[in-house]
């Protein structure tokens, strides 16, 4: 397998994913509570529950795994080591988060549906998400969406178009942060089939079928698919499907369209000048973007500004 050593995150960001991410961050006030306030709340709980709940993979816990695990970690170049846990989940899922202390959580739905290297492009794919630095911006997804109704009370609903336009920037940029780490699973299998055939069997695969599902046939679904772009109505179907028009707001694009979006990078020159070593570098070897622990009295005043707004809060509850 590949080894990119010293290799920038920037090397392989999709241009869509860099620009839905400006657009994000230029909300203001966005990058304090981005950086400060959801890792205050909402990371410390997550990793106490999944050390409590899960198995976390190591030399002895899941060993194979963990050695795919850590190949693919060498590979991006990737330093510290982030955790690794697995979920007990029927569901094929995976996903990563973390500022402080990165990790990646993977069910056993996913590790009984893919073979070893669909696996590996999955690890990949997720370790993609800690190298450009997604995980932070994910979770202030996750708390915007359980957020967004306590801060419409508190304006008397005059921040919902505030809100409605937040949580849009985010699901779009979510859905473009996936088309970076799709990027990353091809570095590191060096395979468009393998990452190809887990996005199929994450789509619809069947353990019991597989034998009957056709990757050729699920490229021409992509392709399909793309063509409906033909007729106006369908891009507009798209769109409202995309942004809640089924009653959710997708946060991941349509695996015929990544497919698509990989295939097209697959044949590029930057690719290929990636594959033979001529990439952008970080300016230290190992590109985890984790920040130092936030000071004491950072912490303390964001404590005090919390407690204040909740008052705040309180106050005009009871006025009504």
């Amino acid at each position: 397998m590949p080894t990119y050593k010293g290799i920038s995150s920037e090397a392989f960001q999709h241009p869509l994913d860099r620009q839905a991410e400006e657009a994000l961050r230029s909300l203001p006030g966005f990058d304090l509570i981005a950086r400060k306030f959801v890792e205050f709340i909402y990371e410390r709980p997550q990793l106490v529950y999944l050390m409590g709940n899960s198995i976390q993979v190591g030399p002895r816990q899941y060993s194979t795994i963990y050695q795919i695990f850590r190949e693919c970690v060498r590979d991006l170049d990737i330093y510290p080591e982030p955790a690794l846990f697995v979920a007990q989940n029927p569901l094929a899922n995976s996903y990563a988060l973390g500022q402080e202390h990165p990790y990646i959580v993977i069910d056993t739905g996913l590790l009984d549906l893919l073979n070893e290297a669909e696996i590996r492009a999955v690890i990949a794919h997720e370790l993609g998400h800690i190298k450009c630095g997604h995980t932070i911006l994910i979770q202030m997804a996750i708390w915007a969406m359980s957020a967004a109704s306590a801060f419409s009370e508190l304006t008397f609903g005059l921040s919902n178009f505030i809100s409605t336009a937040l949580i849009f920037a985010f699901f779009e940029w979510r859905r473009k942060a996936e088309l970076s780490s799709d990027r990353a699973a091809l570095l590191v299998t060096d395979d468009l089939n393998t990452v190809m055939s887990s996005m199929m069997k994450l789509s619809g695969g069947s353990h019991k079928y597989i034998n009957e599902c056709s990757l050729e046939e699920f490229i021409r679904q992509s392709d399909n698919y793309q063509a409906l772009d033909e007729d106006g109505l369908n891009q507009l179907y798209k769109f409202l499907i995309y942004n809640g028009g089924q009653g959710m707001m997708l946060s991941h694009p349509f695996a015929v369209e990544r497919v698509r979006y990989l295939r097209e990078w697959a044949v590029s020159s930057e690719y290929q000048q990636i594959k033979s070593g001529n990439y952008q570098k970080s300016p230290a070897s190992g590109a985890v973007d984790v920040k130092a622990a936030t000071p004491n009295e950072e912490v303390e005043k964001l404590r005090r500004q919390i407690e204040e707004l909740q008052r705040e809060i309180n106050k005009i509850k009871k006025s009504q």
